[in-house]
């Protein structure tokens, strides 16, 4: 017979200490987003690829995000969460080992997108398992308490990823004196860091009671719930202008995300700045991410305090005014560090402060019925946002150069402005003004 001593041993090998495991797992969540969003496109312009195909290429595995909703609800199905996030850890270590791998070959173009695509879709299930971990592993209070701190070992795979990495990446490239070895060695790194995190979170994660394979559920019934609820989301009022703000938000930072890196890098006869990849992985990947997360702090803190409606016209200016300052260095072509340092830190201060309305309004279109698979809907608009702009960018550029491209992403952030004070107008007054990120955990 089971002791009382036991069974309270027992619950605590269930239960685990959150300080255990969440920090590990946003952070195992954080990286791989970066590793194929940005580390990507910085690697690809140091082996020589153009800004035409890096673009192209690197767009398109947003894809994965941007269907995410798609197949989340079939994680439900199959297994336990714990299982997927356990299975494609794994798939992400294998993927870092794979690009690691073919990075020195003659065809790595190909095989080393392959190997993104697999870390791409193993990243996107692995959110979705993650994400409903997280709400099965802790208590209400303990998920709000969390919340801050999961948000932040997410921005730190950030910073590691896109600043240290990429320093240690152009520390090798120098030290080295060969590009391809460097990459690989960097992502030979990441992968046996990945292998790590998988082992650890193997032993280290929690057994919840409510993390089972759900009975009853079948392909089908899964199917048809799914097709309710997304039919559903295209019946809110105001779906045009709706759509208009999702899709036009961002869509000169979309661009502009997309070139910063390979504008920094470029040599000064192609109009770029001539920054060393460590020196990129310092301003852009550490700076400004620094940056970006003190304007997302700011602006949190004003919106509780004064409400959506008052500050979704400064946040749309945040975001999108500071892009001028590209094409002000685009001009100049400023040799000092430091001047590039602030003026990429103030974009990114901005880029910070005006994101926050596009997840406030992603909240405030999911209200209702549904709201968190309404909310995962919106964010795979939010994914094809980002998508199907930053596909073209590279070709522009090289077909105007920097300069006029980055004029050209300054006009493209008129019809977010423009979004934004026509949604203000339909806003209520004390939206924002309370703790609703909670329930979108």
């Amino acid at each position: 017979m089971m002791t009382i001593r036991d069974a309270n041993h027992s619950m605590s090998v269930k239960r685990r200490n959150p300080w255990n495991w969440i920090p590990t797992l946003y952070f195992a969540e954080g990286l791989p987003y970066v590793a194929v969003m940005t580390i990507a496109v910085i690697m690809y312009k140091r082996l020589g690829l153009s800004n035409t195909e890096i673009t192209l290429y690197t767009s398109w595995l947003y894809l994965p995000w941007t269907i995410k909703p798609l197949w989340s609800p079939f994680v439900d199905l199959v297994k336990t969460k714990r299982s997927w996030i356990i299975a494609m850890q794994g798939l992400i270590a294998a993927g870092f080992a794979g690009i690691a791998f073919f990075i020195p070959t003659t065809h790595f173009v190909q095989l080393t997108l392959a190997f993104f695509w697999l870390m791409a879709f193993s990243s996107a299930t692995h959110d979705i398992a993650a994400d409903g971990f997280y709400m099965l592993g802790l208590n209400n209070k303990e998920q709000s308490f969390f919340v801050g701190i999961r948000n932040t070992f997410y921005r730190f795979a950030n910073i590691f990823g896109q600043g240290i990495l990429v320093m240690l990446a152009g520390w090798l490239e120098t030290s080295q004196g060969n590009i391809p070895l460097a990459w690989s060695i960097t992502f030979y790194l990441m992968a046996g860091l990945f292998l790590a995190l998988t082992l650890y979170h193997r032993f280290i994660l929690p057994h919840p009671d409510t993390d089972i394979k759900r009975e009853g559920l079948t392909a089908s019934k899964l199917l048809e719930d799914f097709l309710k609820t997304f039919i559903s989301f295209f019946q809110k009022k105001h779906l045009g202008l709706m759509f208009f703000f999702l899709l036009t938000y961002r869509l000169g930072e979309s661009q502009l995300a997309k070139i910063a890196s390979p504008f920094l890098l470029d040599d000064a006869e192609q109009g770029g700045l001539a920054l060393s990849t460590a020196t990129v992985g310092m301003i852009y990947g550490t700076i400004g991410v620094i940056a970006l997360l003190l304007g997302g702090i700011i602006s949190g803190f004003l919106v509780s305090r004064d409400g959506f409606k008052k500050w979704i016209l400064p946040m749309a200016l945040a975001i999108n005014l500071p892009d001028l300052l590209y094409v002000w260095m685009a001009a100049a072509t400023p040799d000092n560090p430091l001047f590039i340092s602030i003026c990429v830190a103030i974009e990114q201060l901005g880029y910070g402060f005006g994101f926050t309305a596009y997840m406030l309004y992603l909240i405030y279109i999911a209200e209702g019925e549904h709201k968190t698979a309404h909310y995962a809907i919106g964010t795979g608009f939010m994914a094809l946002g980002m998508m199907i702009p930053g596909m073209p960018a590279g070709w522009i550029q090289e077909h105007i150069g920097y300069t006029n491209f980055f004029i050209w992403v300054c006009i493209c952030t008129i019809p977010g402005i423009i979004a934004s004070l026509m949604i203000r107008n339909r806003l209520d007054d004390s939206f924002g003004k309370k703790n609703i990120e909670q329930n979108y955990l």
